[in-house]
């Protein structure tokens, strides 16, 4: 008959479905498990980036402190740019600065630092516009004056203060009046290099640290009429104030840097949850061929009575759909819970902390992508049952037969393309996440091709003599074989190991080589003008061995580039962070150590002509300029137009003075700056150098760099454990996906036993045919792996990082040996059971 015509009804076959169903549930189980590791992971990971990212958009106004900011460095707002930003709406103003916060006394108590950097912030009277300052007790701080200021928990801790007590920056003291709780603008503020001090406007200008030159920020928030577009208002400032060198943002990106963190961070941890849900579906195609397996007999019964291809689609594909939907519902359950747990362990390491609230989109790509793999890899199983006569089914276990009909193909085909466009339509950048799946589909599709080759090899190689090597390789192909998807599985596994063990060790050995050895041991900024000689003076009393070096530092922003102003662009392009705001600039007489000219000439020492400027030549590349071409930067709210005289190759590295932009002296040399210095020294030197430079130059800023490494190492090690986690999760598929193959050929292999005990064979002749082609699998799957694994960690660092590429071998050559191990472990372990079946009953299950 055509079409459905004498099908049994769907609820007819759910009733046989379900009565069919036992509590074992074999294959299903499974899938089940499969399932739900991928479903939870996906969800999980979307649901905390979109928890995280809602939290910063809904508290947009309280982190920025208004529902715009307009931020300029080294200058306060002129009384012009004031009133434009007061016509909008009531206005608050802030000064920000890094500076060295110190104890009176001369000497350090219980072993406390008698300075260290911190961030030093005045606010006015009407601060904050949004939000509540805190006190750590969450009472209302008293009102700030000139001489009162209020210091964060760690301050207190590291120079053991206490309320009461004396701080000084500069040349004022001020008496601590409070410790912070609660800074509602702090997410919004960025990135610190210290604990945060605040007193008012006066109180800083009363420290003297505020000089001509001296690199400092104004920040200056307004507070929009209710109903006021705030993006819309920041536009049009930009527009209004294009060449004045500003930086604005609005509420709703308050925090675009940690926005871009945390998208970006979970669109990848995402491709990685979602590359653990394919894998994880191979395991899903590997329980359901295996329960399926388990059902032949039934299957030929019910096609010998009479029942249609139509009607054991119908029967099975309700069974399938019952274990994936409650496995789907359960993953969605654990993506939901998780994040809270998550964001509770992670405590301060987040911006922001996230209430308990649903998620509903993360949830539904995640149950969308459940549903589309359970297709893919269910629907050609159940197509061979349904489509394979009677006869063949009771033949399966002795003779392969594989065939798909082109009703299927179109369902899978539809399936795969609904992940694509899922992918594609809910990532933030589709062209990277299109690489990423491109490239996972080449690595999907070569160890596919690897495992049909070793299959197809093993099928025509020359026998080997000895009994149990013949039956090793004969298992390899024999009917029922499950290499190709084992080699798909535990091949993208371990290669995704290799990969972060190669990358991370690369990046180790890059650190220990290349920091140790050229990294300054304290970086000082805001060093007076014209006082150069007494700086290094200073320095050579207590260390006389240092090497110091000293550049002369501004702030600038590029505002245009040939003839494409910045502010008419609808996105910045992509990699070109430094269009973002200010950014530091220089000027100097020499090429600076640690760049290289790739492209024009070094301006003359006696250069007097038009302003000329040397480009990092990366960035050059994004902005596809040259030599010739023109470069508009803002410092100090002036405009500078400067011709590009030569790009450069810097090597960044050192972590000396690296700048995007060198302008020749004639254009800067006149402006109001300060100099910052590196200082290379026994770092057993390093306190007696600050206490000198500070009893001489109060208002500079000594960063150490040994503190600064700690922080950032800190920042990958929590990236790393993260990256890691959601790859640990790809592993746990493979290892279904193994724990599946095994299930899947149970049937064959228990007959195989049987025959091999029958004819003479020891249980430990059985499991050591087993062994050995457990082994030569993992021989070949671990080959590939360091192969696709290191090819993958050779791009990214010395593509990505631009970085040395020197893996530590034996790391990673223990990472493969620990998955080859795993591999042999867990197929002598699934093979364990066949040595205890009866004939009969292998027999009968035929």
């Amino acid at each position: 008959m055509n079409g459905t015509q004498g099908l049994i009804s769907w609820q007819q076959a759910w009733t046989l479905a379900r009565r069919d169903l036992n509590a074992r549930l074999r294959g299903l189980r499974l899938l089940f498990i499969c399932l739900l590791l991928g479903v939870g992971t996906l969800a999980a990971i979307g649901s905390l980036t979109a928890s995280i990212t809602a939290e910063l958009a809904a508290r947009g106004q309280t982190l920025l402190g208004g529902d715009l900011e307009v931020a300029v460095s080294q200058r306060q707002a002129s009384e012009q740019e004031l009133a434009q930003l007061r016509a909008l709406g009531p206005t608050s103003a802030t000064i920000r600065m890094r500076a060295m916060a110190q104890r009176p006394e001369d000497v350090a108590v219980d072993g406390a630092p008698t300075a260290i950097l911190s961030e030093l912030k005045g606010v006015d009277g009407a601060y904050p516009l949004y939000g509540r300052l805190t006190l750590k007790d969450g009472s209302a701080p008293p009102p700030l004056t000139a001489e009162t200021i209020l210091v964060g928990q760690s301050l207190v801790d590291r120079l053991d203060l206490s309320v009461g007590d004396t701080l000084r920056y500069g040349d004022a003291a001020y008496r601590i009046a409070g410790i912070i709780g609660n800074e509602p603008d702090r997410v919004g503020e960025g990135f610190t290099l210290g604990p945060v001090a605040l007193t008012n406007v006066e109180g800083v200008m009363r420290s003297g640290l505020i000089q001509p030159g001296s690199l400092y920020t104004s920040k200056y928030r307004v507070r929009l009429p209710a109903g006021a577009d705030a993006a819309e208002q920041a536009d049009t400032l930009k527009k209004a104030m294009a060449t004045a060198g500003v930086e604005i943002k609005n509420r709703d990106r308050a925090a675009p840097g940690a926005n871009r963190f945390f998208e970006r961070m979970g669109q990848f941890l995402g491709l990685i949850g979602l590359t653990a849900l394919v894998i994880a579906g191979i395991g899903v195609s590997n329980g359901v061929s295996s329960y399926l397996g388990g059902k032949r007999g039934g299957i030929a019964t019910f096609k010998v009575l009479g029942a249609r291809s139509g009607d054991i689609m119908r029967i099975y594909l309700l069974q399938v759909a019952a274990i994936a939907g409650v496995a789907i519902l359960s993953g969605l359950m654990i993506g939901a819970l998780l994040p809270p747990a998550i964001i509770a362990l992670l405590g301060d390491v987040l911006p922001v902390q996230p209430g308990l609230s649903l998620q509903p989109l993360p949830l539904l790509v995640a149950a969308t992508y459940g549903v589309l793999i359970t297709l893919v890899f269910t629907l050609p199983p159940l197509a061979r049952a349904r489509t394979q006569p009677a006869a063949a089914i009771f033949r399966a276990t002795v003779e392969g037969r594989w065939s798909i009909d082109r009703r299927t193909l179109a369902g899978v085909a539809a399936s795969v393309a609904g992940i694509l466009a899922v992918a594609l339509l809910t990532a933030r950048e589709p062209f990277f996440s299109a690489m990423v799946l491109a490239s996972v589909a080449a690595v999907l599709g070569l160890l596919f091709l690897l495992g049909w080759g070793v299959r197809w090899t093993a099928q025509r190689i020359k026998r080997p003599r000895k009994p149990l090597l013949r039956l090793a390789v004969a298992n390899l192909y024999r009917p029922g074989a499950q290499t190709p998807a084992l080699v798909i599985a535990l091949g993208l596994a371990l290669t995704l190991f290799v990969t972060l063990a190669a990358i991370e060790t690369s990046l180790n050995r890059e650190i220990e080589r290349t920091v140790p050895a050229t990294a300054p041991t304290q970086f000082v900024l805001d060093v007076p003008s014209g006082q150069e000689a007494e700086f290094r003076a200073a320095v050579k009393r207590e260390a006389p061995d240092a090497k110091i070096e000293m550049v002369p530092a501004l702030r600038g922003t590029i505002i245009a580039y040939k003839d494409i102003r910045v502010a008419d662009l609808a996105e910045i392009p992509e990699g070109a962070w430094f269009l973002r705001g200010e950014r530091g600039v220089t000027y100097a007489k020499d090429l600076p150590p640690g760049s290289e000219i790739t492209d024009g000439e070094w301006w003359p020492e006696d250069y007097a002509g038009r302003p000329l400027v040397s480009l990092d030549q990366e960035a050059a590349d994004l902005l596809d300029l040259k030599v010739g071409d023109s470069l508009t930067v803002s410092v100090l709210g002036r405009e500078i137009e400067a011709e590009i005289a030569s790009l450069r190759q810097v090597n960044w590295d050192t972590m000396g003075f690296n700048y995007i932009l060198v302008f020749s002296p004639n254009t800067l040399a006149s402006a109001p700056h300060t100099f910052a210095a590196t200082i290379s020294m026994d770092p057993a030197r390093e306190g007696k150098v600050s206490r000198a430079l500070l009893s001489q130059f109060p208002s500079v800023s000594i960063i150490a760099v040994g503190e600064v490494l700690t922080q950032v190492t800190g920042l990958l090690e929590q990236m790393s454990s993260a990256i890691l986690a959601a790859a640990s999760i790809t592993i746990l598929a493979g290892i279904a996906v193994l724990i599946g193959a095994i299930a899947a050929s149970r049937q064959s292999r228990a007959y195989d036993s049987v025959i091999m005990k029958t004819l003479g064979a020891t249980r430990w002749q059985v499991l050591g045919a087993q062994f050995i082609e457990y082994a030569m699998l993992a021989a070949i799957l671990a080959s590939v792996a360091l192969v696709l694994g290191g090819l993958a960690a050779w791009y990214v660092i010395t593509g990505v990082f631009d970085f040395q590429w020197s893996p530590d071998w034996v790391v990673v050559l223990s990472t493969l040996a620990g998955g080859a191990v795993i591999t042999l472990g867990i197929g002598l372990v699934g093979s364990i059971p066949l040595m205890s079946v009866r004939p009969a009953e292998a027999l009968r299950s035929l």
